[in-house]
């Protein structure tokens, strides 16, 4: 298969940085996403754009319908004075219902917010929620089901802030239904007008950052920079443009993966979407499984953990293994780095399932850069490789210790952040570079093409107490690879201690499986176990041996009973866990670990 030319140009300045691009001129592409909608209802109007999972089946809509319904909601939407001042937010699991708001907010020229449901859903305060309405001013809120978010909009929204609500309308007062927003079709006129103003600096979303430092912040993201990305992808997979893809993905539109990358990359090159009801965690992958079995995709989409969860089930079962395999163009990964055992699993099971390998590739970018600013191709993969910068990219690359800090100047790169000047000066250097905060090194210093690897980003180094620099990205996946299946995440420590230690959460129902016990046994009952501390020492004690000083050598570990919570902010949506936030929320987990009488401390002898 085809993948965009691995040959890059690189210049090193007097100053030691490097300025690095792929030598492919980007192409011409489009103004507006409405465009997309558009030429799609126009040439293959009976194709299924997106399937929907309900309680009774599935629910499908072609582009000539999804194109119909957006016009007669961007009608309704034009009487509301949306704009940027007063955009669109939507709190919403993707669905039909949202995409469909969603693109008549964005036809029209309408900016959206799509905010996490977790903001409302996850919280007792509702302290992000809150900030998140008073810096976007939204002049209407959608939501997906209205006895819900009846509690969190009483708290968090202006009473006089018109609410959509895609379910139970009727849980509240101020709420209507999806229904009251469509238009007759009588004043079509007005919306094509509308559509004809949106150019690549109107502005169509305001997504927000993590949030992990502080407050997230509303990255500014305009029809441009969405539009010049899918063609960035369509250049590094030409696939895309040659047959209609299929994907069936979770990700969440609120999420710049979700929303610009994989709904973009359905939209863009007239495919078709599975919205896949599950999510990369064992308690709700089996969704994700039931609806694998039934489709074959073109390109699959996944963190490394959904990876993980799948590889057993490819294994198991040959049939599934060869309707997964069928049709798959190439596997990609995003949100963490996959660890060499699951990338290599893959490949294995690729060859012997359909007699070749699957490109399984990963990129690198930020919701700042819409999001795709580096990929992978067939002479820059592997397991941890993120590729060389897209078409249209160019990367200025600054060294520190071993690793160069990435920064990204090109058209897909965000403008600046919704009403924080501050913010926005502070992200950019004086020529104009965007400062990623994120850490690469050269596969190979001497062939560039090779592609580039993640090192972690610069807010993860910390200083033992002696000053000595500590990378807790590469001891975290280092960590991680040794700890598998053992160990579905790991939490570096050590920031002004005397050494590094680790917190590990265990896979319980693996531990216990290991050890002989029943996998439904308390966690503290498994933890406790001699055979299963045993196996964690073991491991433990083979990263210490593989360390050669204190900035990579790990001396202890705490198993930890109590999985990262998502409503305390331990836990991205991505699945990842938020480092700083886990320590600062269980210092009682810190005072065990550094302390010296904590017997469930597995402590590595010092020879």
């Amino acid at each position: 298969m085809r993948f965009f030319s691995p040959d890059v140009e690189l210049s090193r300045r007097a100053d030691g940085s490097l300025l690095m691009r792929s030598v492919e001129p980007l192409g011409d592409y489009d103004s507006r996403v409405g465009d997309w909608l558009d030429r799609w209802a126009r040439e293959a109007p009976d194709r299924t754009f997106i399937v929907e999972q309900t309680q009774t089946g599935e629910r499908c809509i072609s582009y000539r319908e999804a194109r119909e319904a957006v016009l007669l909601l961007a009608e309704g939407l034009l009487g509301y004075g949306l704009g940027p001042e007063r955009p669109l937010a939507i709190l919403a699991a993707n669905g039909i219902d949202h995409a469909l708001i969603m693109l008549a907010a964005l036809y029209i020229g309408i900016p959206i917010a799509p905010v996490a449901p977790a903001y409302a859903l996850q919280s007792s305060d509702y302290t992000k929620l809150s900030y998140a309405f008073e810096l976007l001013t939204p002049g209407m809120v959608v939501v997906d089901d209205g006895v819900l978010y009846r509690t969190p909009m009483e708290h968090a929204l202006k009473s006089n802030v018109p609410v959509i609500a895609l379910r139970n309308a009727s849980a509240s007062s101020n709420m209507r239904d999806l229904a009251s927003l469509k238009g007759h079709g009588s004043h079509r006129h007005e919306v094509r007008e509308a559509a004809a103003r949106v150019g690549r600096e109107t502005i169509a979303k305001f997504l927000f950052t993590s949030g992990s430092t502080g407050m997230p912040k509303a990255v500014i993201n305009t029809h441009g920079m969405i539009c010049c990305n899918s063609q960035m992808k369509r250049q590094v997979a030409p696939c895309l443009e040659e047959e209609p893809p299929v994907m069936v993905d979770w990700a969440p539109w609120n999420h710049t993966a979700g929303s610009n990358s994989n709904f973009s990359i359905i939209l863009h090159n007239g495919g078709t979407l599975y919205i896949d009801p599950g999510k990369p965690t064992p308690a709700l992958f089996g969704a994700s499984l039931e609806l694998l079995r039934r489709v074959s995709p073109t390109i699959y989409f996944n963190v490394p953990r959904g990876y993980e969860l799948l590889i057993p089930h490819l294994e198991a079962d040959r049939a599934f293994r060869k309707h997964f395999f069928q049709r798959l163009k190439f596997l990609w990964y995003a949100a963490a780095s996959m660890q060499p055992a699951t990338w290599f699993d893959l490949e294995r099971l690729a060859v012997e399932t359909v007699g070749h390998r699957i490109l399984t590739v990963s990129g690198l970018g930020m919701t700042e850069t819409a999001p795709i600013a580096l990929f992978g191709n067939a002479k820059a993969n592997g397991p941890g490789v993120v590729g060389i910068p897209v078409a249209g990219v160019e990367l200025k690359l600054i060294p520190d210790d071993s690793s160069f800090e990435v920064r990204y100047r090109g058209p897909n790169v965000t403008p600046g952040y919704w009403r924080d000047p501050a913010a926005t000066a502070a992200a950019f250097d004086e020529e104009g570079f965007l400062r990623s905060g994120d850490l690469l090194s050269f596969i190979d210093p001497q062939r560039p093409q090779a592609g580039l690897r993640f090192d972690g980003r610069i807010n993860e180094v910390f200083k033992l107490d002696s000053g000595t620099k500590v990378s807790a990205s590469k001891l975290r996946l280092d960590a991680l690879d040794a700890l598998r299946p053992l160990a579905i995440e790991v939490v570096v420590a050590g920031a002004d201690r005397k050494d590094v230690r680790i917190l590990i959460f265990p896979d319980w129902e693996v531990c216990a499986a290991a050890a002989g016990l029943d996998r439904a046994a308390d966690p503290a009952h498994i933890a406790s176990n001699p055979m299963v501390r045993a196996m964690f020492h073991k491991r433990v004690a083979k990263l210490y041996a593989a360390g050669t000083g204190s900035s990579n050598r790990i001396v202890a570990a705490l198993l930890v009973e109590a999985p990262p919570s998502s409503a305390a902010g331990e836990l991205t949506e991505k699945g990842t866990v938020n480092s700083r936030a886990l320590q600062r929320n269980r210092p009682e987990l810190l005072d065990a670990l550094f302390g010296d009488r904590d017997e469930r401390v597995l402590r590595v002898e010092r020879g």
